[in-house]
């Protein structure tokens, strides 16, 4: 008897530890907010002249482009860009790479979609990028 109780009781346990991690992260968009206005948009104006707002594109176009991962016109990857080693190379001189140096690249990448998404010309909250 005392078996099949420890046996049901750690059935249960597995099972709700199963199901915490079976949820799916939450996009925090006001993270993706933040990260990108102080590292994406840092990075746009100096490297191309300009920033790209999220009210540019529309949400498929952003869902597209982030599905994609694809940036600089295909030459390397936009997961590169929110990356742990992106993220510990400018954080010397970007107080934003800095704050977020330990946030899972995953976690950071879908905050940044939800940013981009609700900012859409057609999401939301269309936003620009400053």
């Amino acid at each position: 008897m005392k078996a099949h109780t420890l046996t049901l009781a750690a059935l249960a346990a597995g099972l709700l530890g199963f199901s915490a991690l079976a949820q799916a992260y939450d996009a925090d968009w006001k993270r993706g907010r933040i990260y990108c206005r102080s590292v994406c948009t840092a990075c746009h104006a100096a490297q191309t002249g300009g920033s790209i707002a999220p009210s540019t594109m529309t949400i498929a176009e952003w869902k597209a482009y982030v599905e994609a991962d694809k940036h600089a016109q295909g030459k390397d990857t936009l997961s590169q860009y929110v990356g742990k080693d992106y993220r510990a190379s400018i954080r010397a001189q970007n107080k934003a790479a800095d704050k977020f140096a330990d946030v899972p690249d995953a976690e950071l990448l879908e905050d940044v979609k939800a940013f981009v998404i609700k900012g859409a010309k057609d999401g939301d909250a269309p936003a620009s990028c400053s």
